[in-house]
């Protein structure tokens, strides 16, 4: 039987994910749930279901085995996710990590109240970076982590822009300090600060009579986006913003570097370079609804993170196949 699929939220996640549904045969969409008028919607594929979030209230929409839910990490999530927990196995993209902990322990106490299952902060940081900063100090214990992301386009980020009074559109781009990541790769552990290791470029649009002075010092000290960086704001039309940053590539590196013993020196390099963000973002949370389908299937409960699901739980094939094509 097809895992079916809600997705609630239509942005740019919100179709990365129905692309990624597209190309999964043991999955088929139930249906893009919106706070906007559904007519007014239009998707990528002729024929898909749109309906009003009001469905999911008290878990009417009893079609759905995994609801993907793509809010904004700044403040549609951590109301969110816990609250749809309450009637749905769900997973989200949470990813500003310093309250990671405070969203598991609400997403895990709604979620185990009901009965469900839930998987929080799924995507590629937090997600598959974070494994491999574990499997990096599992494999090297005694050495030093680094992770630099870009350049790209950062979601979470924009979103925090565009939620400001007085934005009418914005996109920011996170940007790694070459010298520093150079310094990583040496093998040299050497210590860099959170200022050193990237600068943040953001291009905003405002809306008529805002004040520009106020959006820029609200940017550039909103804690835990820009806070601790060199941040530049750029102010532009939005028919500059939409011909010239329409695009959202990103990409990143995670490293550890660490000794074995006093004369053996080892690196670890884990990369990725996108095209869209969205678009993959969509595509792993895909692979772990399929995680979260399996997980409920077995009767567990509560939220997890990507540190509890085995590697075989993405994959469509059984493990007869796995072992035999990919081990």
């Amino acid at each position: 039987m097809a895992i079916r699929i809600g997705i609630l939220g239509y942005g740019n996640l919100g179709r990365g994910v129905e692309l990624a549904v597209s190309k999964n045969d043991d999955m088929e969409l139930a249906g893009i749930f919106t706070r906007r008028d559904p007519s007014t919607v239009k998707t990528q594929f002729e024929g898909t279901s749109v309906r009003s979030a009001k469905e999911l209230e008290d878990g009417k929409a009893d079609d759905i085995g995994v609801l993907v839910i793509c809010g904004g990490s700044a403040t549609d999530l951590p109301k969110q996710t816990p609250h749809y927990a309450q009637w749905y196995n769900v997973i989200d993209s949470f990813d500003t990590h310093a309250h990671i902990p405070e969203h598991f322990a609400a997403v895990n106490a709604a979620a185990r109240g009901a009965g469900k299952t839930a998987l929080i902060s799924c995507g590629w940081d937090p997600g598959l970076f974070s494994i491999n900063r574990l499997y990096g100090n599992a494999f090297l214990p005694d050495g030093a982590d680094y992770t630099f992301w870009g350049r790209g386009i950062s979601q979470g980020h924009s979103d925090a822009i565009r939620r400001i009074e007085g934005v009418a559109d914005a996109k920011q781009y996170t940007i790694p300090v070459e010298s520093a990541l150079e310094a990583a790769r040496s093998g040299k552990n050497p210590e860099l600060t959170t200022r050193e290791k990237h600068t943040r470029e953001c291009w905003v649009v405002l809306e008529e009579g805002a004040d520009i002075d106020r959006v820029t010092e609200e940017i550039v000290n909103m804690p835990n986006y820009f806070d601790e960086y060199d941040v530049t704001v750029n102010f532009i039309t939005q028919k500059e913003l939409d011909r010239d940053h329409a695009a959202m590539p990103h990409g990143g590196f995670v490293l550890r570097s660490g000794k074995t013993s006093d004369n053996a020196s080892h690196v670890i390099e884990y990369s990725l370079k996108l095209d869209s963000n969205p678009e993959f973002t969509g595509s792993v949370l895909t692979a772990y609804a399929r995680a979260v389908a399996r997980l409920a299937a077995e009767g567990k409960q509560g939220a997890f993170t990507v540190f509890d699901i085995a590697p075989a739980y993405l994959m469509p094939q059984d493990g007869d196949y796995l072992r035999a094509h990919m081990l």
